[in-house]
């Protein structure tokens, strides 16, 4: 059965809380009217609302608190809230509105455009609380409906599992502030890849720690695997001291508390693909199939990627389809960064606080530098023409 979405429109005008309440009944909505409120929110919390429509102009400053309250409170900071106010007193009621407000309307509001705006409010803080507060991803919530949504319609499309290999040693060994920036630098490289080797509606989601997933379609899963496998092996390691690095391991306790040599950090990804003859018929059996192959991947050393082939076909073996091998003999590649930082032309600082903005903006890290001004443009040109380029796989 579809959930109901819950309004409580908060207003001392009877006669708006009348039509808007009318307008929304009439929509399926659950509408609840309240009273302008004063310090207290367990009422709003009894009836926990998906959206708050509060009526500005006819509540006092005090009132207003209320959404100070909401915002500050766990268990109510995610409800969108959206005000009417008065045009006349738009600007003077604005600059009071410092208490979390998401939106506002005109009032009195057209009933439809306030229900566009209670969509488009739903859909930002769905979006918005399942989403991971590191990488800004959709999360397991979002993942799953698009899931459910493509095998109701019968599409056809390639789900990507993608597991970071030791990446629990190297968070114990270098702590969690870098294993954050492995992290990011991992979600980063996924997303450029997807949108460089898959289609335009494919998606990215991080299911929480060092686990990703990618939904595209069965001509490109490999193309997207192949080359962000490549990336990561190229870029990763630089994360790590240049010592451990050029021994190929690091000094950690396993489960066990045994001191132990673990390698550096490789990636896994286990690919289940449905097309039009799939008998896959729920997100039970894709976690099911996902879980087989990761099972199998954890034997084999190094990165690497399987898609599960029974699909398409009656064939029901693995094909490991990609091994660092692949990769011998191309050019040695170093990160731009780590040139920069070998020249002592930036510090290790300075690589941090550009790095978090061409991660979280797309900004590529020579236009983030320079606009820093870490980097002067001559210095730039001069290394980015030297440097050799990660090659990728067709």
């Amino acid at each position: 059965m579809e959930k109901v979405t819950k309004i409580l429109i908060i207003s001392s005008d009877k006669n708006l809380k009348e039509v808007l309440s009318f307008c929304f009944d009439g929509w399926g909505y659950e509408v609840f009217l309240q009273s302008p409120l004063s310090g207290d929110i367990m009422p709003i919390k009894r009836i926990a609302p998906d959206i708050i429509i509060m009526d500005v102009h006819s509540a006092s400053k005090a009132q207003l608190e209320i959404c100070h309250l909401l915002k500050d409170d766990f268990t109510t900071s995610f409800i969108p809230i959206i005000t009417m106010i008065n045009k006349r007193q738009l600007r003077a009621q604005l600059l009071n509105l410092k208490y979390g407000v998401d939106d506002y309307l005109i009032k009195p509001p057209d009933p439809l455009d306030l229900r566009v705006r209670i969509e488009m409010a739903m859909r930002r803080a769905q979006y918005s609380f399942y989403a991971s507060a590191l990488t800004g991803l959709p999360g397991g919530r979002i993942i799953e409906e698009i899931l459910k949504d493509k095998l109701k319609k019968s599409i056809p499309f390639s789900f990507g599992y993608v597991d970071l290999d030791n990446f629990k040693y190297f968070n114990d060994v270098y702590g969690y502030l870098k294993g954050d920036r492995v992290i990011m630098q991992a979600a980063y490289m996924l997303y450029v890849t997807v949108k460089k080797f898959g289609n335009k509606d494919d998606f990215i989601g991080h299911i929480g720690g060092d686990d990703f997933v990618f939904i595209s379609t069965p001509d490109s899963y490999r193309k997207i695997c192949q080359n962000f496998i490549f990336m990561f092996d190229k870029i990763i390691p630089f994360h790590y001291s240049e010592t451990d690095r050029e021994q190929g391991f690091v000094v950690a306790r396993d489960r066990s508390r045994t001191v132990k040599r673990i390698p550096l950090m490789s990636v896994s990804v286990a690919v289940v693909n449905r097309n039009e003859a799939s008998n896959i018929n729920n997100i039970v059996e894709i976690n099911e199939k996902v879980a087989e192959i990761k099972h199998y991947l954890k034997g084999i050393s190094g990165s690497k990627f399987m898609a599960d082939r029974r699909n398409l076909g009656n064939d029901v073996s693995f094909h490991p389809e990609f091994n660092k091998k692949e990769a011998a003999g191309t050019d040695y590649y170093k990160p731009l960064g780590q040139i920069l930082i070998g020249k002592n032309i930036i510090s290790a600082e300075q690589l941090d606080e550009a790095l978090d903005i061409h991660w979280k903006r797309g900004i590529l890290l020579g236009e983030v530098l320079e606009e820093l001004g870490f980097v002067k443009e001559e210095e730039l040109t001069q290394i980015l023409a030297a440097q050799k380029p990660i090659q990728v796989l067709s």
